[in-house]
């Protein structure tokens, strides 16, 4: 039966198997802005932009995609490493020049094989970010900025790709922010909603752009950021995109609100920088629920403290950033077991992780970052059993009796309880049922060990028995199950 382009007939949209099923996509941040691929080191970005002072809180953004954002803002460390690199005078639009030399070099097949070798499922690449450049030669130019595209169509070159090493392919696109339909920066958490363009002609733009992306690539996940222009017809275009490809899934960030002359007003403009700040803090955590239809919800660097019922995905930077930042380092970046361990809890409370890597211009993956992601998809090797395919249990998390902390997923009659540290003196006690979760026999077996670990059962806990050479690992999963 179609979709129709109302709210009732979406949310008949049911989340597809696959999506539930993969756990682990890869988000990639490319674009102009790896060309300078720079932006100060000053925390994550809720702490900097929400709760940060002053009349311009995003100046200090972590963002390296917010590169042409930040230049414009005045006393912005982005400003003063601009004109101290390039030059006062130099545009931001000659960036594209270099943008389109330097991805000469891309390798799209070196890109997938990665991705794959780190577990991933599935891939969204940033097709156009909120400087408007789009890394596809669109059918529909932009009106103020003729040929601000690729030379080469980097998105088709990807899809087939990644399609080729067996994962799914999403794109993302920037539907709320484009900064060559308007001018005015963002400053505070306020002119995220007061610098969305409005105009007819962006709507149209915009809309006629998902389209073409959607007839031409025939993405599994629709991903756009910050929103929509208040007259575009969402609906329809989700109803569309459901009748091509029912399979394929939209995430939440559906926002579509005109504020019109309102920030204009210095008292109401205080007050939407309360209530925005609220609506951000419940945004991150998974509390704020959509404003529109959605398949899934996008906390940015955060999870959540339970099990949800919704589907979610958590998205992040390996680093304080989503695009290349030059200055980040080991001691801003995510070590391997603090990226096993939040993977572990995001999936444990039924959420997907779309972990971001930001390449160089050039296409070349940052060493450090790729050098995560094969620590990833090693331990996923030996512990993707626990991961992939799995549903929450009646519980996400517990503590063995001498303090690691436990994540617990299920698949099946198997129930795993993953342990985010080593233990300590052969043995794991830990309260469980002493069945499993579909009344096996709760045999337990230590993943990546073929023989069954011995064990007690007596007053509600497992004793087990680990064996005596036991792998260093960031963690480790006990498979209790018939």
């Amino acid at each position: 039966m179609p979709y129709e382009p109302t709210r009732k007939s979406l949310r008949q949209h049911p989340v597809p198997a696959w999506f539930h099923d993969a756990k682990l996509g890869i988000f990639v941040h490319w674009g102009l802005y790896s060309v300078p691929g720079w932006a100060p080191l000053s925390g994550e970005i809720h702490t900097v932009t929400v709760e940060g002072r002053g009349a311009s809180p995003f100046a200090q953004s972590p963002y390296a995609e917010w590169y042409w954002n930040t230049l414009r803002l005045a006393g912005s460390p982005t400003r003063d490493y601009h004109a101290r690199t390039y030059g006062e005078d130099f545009p931001y639009a000659g960036f594209a020049p270099l943008f389109r030399e330097a991805a000469q070099s891309f390798d799209p097949a070196a890109w997938a094989a990665l991705f794959g070798r780190a577990g991933a499922r599935y891939v969204v690449l940033t097709t156009k970010h909120h400087d408007g450049f789009t890394l596809w030669p669109s059918e529909h130019e932009n009106p103020h900025r003729p040929g601000w595209h690729a030379e080469h169509d980097l998105v088709g070159e990807l899809a087939r790709a990644v399609r080729a090493e067996g994962m799914r392919m999403g794109l993302y696109y920037s539907g709320g922010l484009d900064w060559t339909f308007e001018k005015a920066p963002v400053r505070d958490v306020v002119d995220l909603i007061a610098t969305m363009p409005q105009s007819a002609a962006y709507a149209d733009y915009v809309d006629r752009h998902w389209r073409e992306l959607i007839r031409r690539y025939r993405p599994d996940v629709l991903w756009n950021d910050i929103g929509y222009p208040a007259r575009m017809d969402v609906e329809a275009l989700y109803a569309d995109y459901y009748n091509a490809i029912p399979g394929g899934v939209v995430n939440d960030r559906v926002t579509q609100v005109d504020l019109g002359k309102l920030t204009g007003n210095p008292i109401a403009r205080a007050v939407l920088r309360l209530v925005m700040g609220l609506a951000m803090r419940w945004f991150v955590t998974g509390r704020l629920p959509p404003s529109g239809h959605a398949d899934f919800r996008t906390p940015e660097y955060a999870s959540v403290d339970r099990i949800v019922p919704f589907k979610w995905e958590a998205t992040r930077g390996l680093g304080y950033s989503f695009g290349y930042n030059r200055g980040e380092t080991a001691e801003h970046t995510l070590s391997l077991e603090e990226l096993v361990h939040s993977f572990v809890d995001i999936v444990s409370k039924n959420g997907n992780l779309l972990l971001n890597v930001g390449p160089m211009a050039d296409g070349t993956i940052p060493p450090l970052q790729a050098e995560r992601l094969l620590g990833l998809g090693a331990w996923l090797e030996v512990n993707g059993e626990a991961i992939y395919g799995t549903r929450p249990w009646s519980r996400a998390e517990g503590t063995t009796a001498d303090g690691i902390p436990v994540r617990f997923t299920s698949k099946g009659e198997n129930l795993y309880a993953i342990l985010l540290g080593a233990p300590r003196g052969g043995t794991v006690r830990l309260a469980l049922p002493a069945k499993g979760p579909a009344g096996g026999a709760g045999a337990v077996h230590l993943l990546g060990c073929d023989a069954p670990l011995a064990t007690t059962y007596e007053g509600g806990q497992w004793t087990v028995r680990l064996p005596e050479a036991l792998q260093a690992s960031s963690a480790y999963t006990l498979k209790i199950g018939p």
